[in-house]
């Protein structure tokens, strides 16, 4: 294994170069970083990674929480972080919190202990533990917020604007001459399902459809929507908004078991464009969320606190997209 000091030899810098382009890259100019980098890959060289968090107190490790890692949506945003990460010089550490606040306190007594660096938590919780830290440290203190953007965190965060993302899609279906509409929403402890729907009663109230909205409570799942789809069939709506791809899926489910066509009797749309929309029974039309950019710029402003530089915004709004396929059509009969 060669040394660092080979490395600098072989780079034609000094072995504090190196150390910055491993570790502050940003304080090395281009080209420089460009050839020790490449003197990295070509001679298999491995920094001491224990030895230097001894002398700096740095873990060079990100703790990343996800309330669900079993939802889908989350893969993208994980991936998108580690590249970051890595680009950064830093690991991550994935914890499965299962919305139980006592595992979230778990995995921040981690931060706590100065096992990691810092925390980029994508549920709605801000633990508990580490309310004092914030106090302290405010804005400055090492913790991020991806996805459930809220105020009250008081912690940067990045997300897209859920409400208007929420109008566009009911906006969508009532141009396609839908009136009467169904939607299954998150769980309304979780700021970003509410957002949603005030969102999309918002724009059902500008076009005299307020009274026209049915309205069930869903938990994001595929199987929290089935008892709700066949209720909102039941009650002859011709389209239903799902606040996760997921749930649509469970809503697909239902409307081909009861011998109904989609789009033709129920138009369906969803949220989050995962990677299997576009292969639904019909091709899924879905609020696309950039979510390996979500991943990507939640480790850029972590990385900012940690080296202590002023971020430009500590609320990030990433842009969504309508995306439309075939699952969204105008309603066979005008009601």
């Amino acid at each position: 294994m060669p040394t660092i000091i080979e490395v600098a030899a072989l780079a034609g810098v000094s072995t504090a170069t190196v150390s910055r382009v491993l570790s502050r890259p940003e304080q090395v100019s281009e080209e420089t970083r460009r050839r020790v980098l490449q003197v990295v890959r070509e001679s298999g060289y491995t920094p001491n990674v224990a030895a230097r968090s001894l002398r700096t107190l740095r873990a060079a490790k990100i703790l990343l929480t996800v309330p669900d890692i079993s939802n889908a949506f989350f893969a993208s945003v994980i991936r998108g972080a580690e590249e970051a990460a890595r680009d950064a010089g830093y690991s991550v550490v994935v914890g499965d919190t299962r919305h139980d606040p006592e595992v979230e306190d778990q995995y921040a007594d981690m931060l706590s202990r100065r096992e990691v660096d810092g925390l980029i938590f994508l549920g709605h919780r801000l633990p508990a533990s580490l309310a004092p830290l914030l106090s302290r440290k405010g804005t400055a203190a090492p913790i991020v917020n991806g996805c459930e953007y809220s105020a009250d965190l008081g912690v940067p965060s990045v997300h897209i604007d859920n409400a208007a993302a929420s109008a566009d899609a009911i906006q969508h279906l009532i141009d396609l001459g839908h009136r009467k509409i169904g939607m299954i929403t998150g769980p309304q402890i979780s700021p970003i399902s509410r957002d949603r729907l005030a969102g999309a009663i918002d724009a059902a109230t500008r076009a005299g459809l307020r009274d026209s909205l049915s309205i069930r409570i869903g938990d994001y799942s595929a199987g929290s929507a089935i008892g709700h789809t066949r209720d909102l069939i039941d009650n002859d709506v011709t389209a239903i908004f799902c606040f996760s791809d997921e749930m649509a899926m469970g809503a697909l489910s239902v409307i081909g078991d009861a011998g109904l066509k989609c789009p033709k009797d129920v138009s369906v749309i969803g949220f989050d464009d995962l990677p299997l929309a576009r292969y639904f029974q019909p091709p899924l039309t879905t609020i696309a969320q950039p979510k390996g950019m979500i991943g990507r710029r939640t480790v850029d402003l972590l990385v900012d606190i940690l080296r202590g530089v002023e971020s430009p915004s500590q609320q990030v709004t990433l842009q969504h997209e309508l995306v439309i396929r075939s699952s969204t059509a105008p309603p066979a009969v005008d009601l």
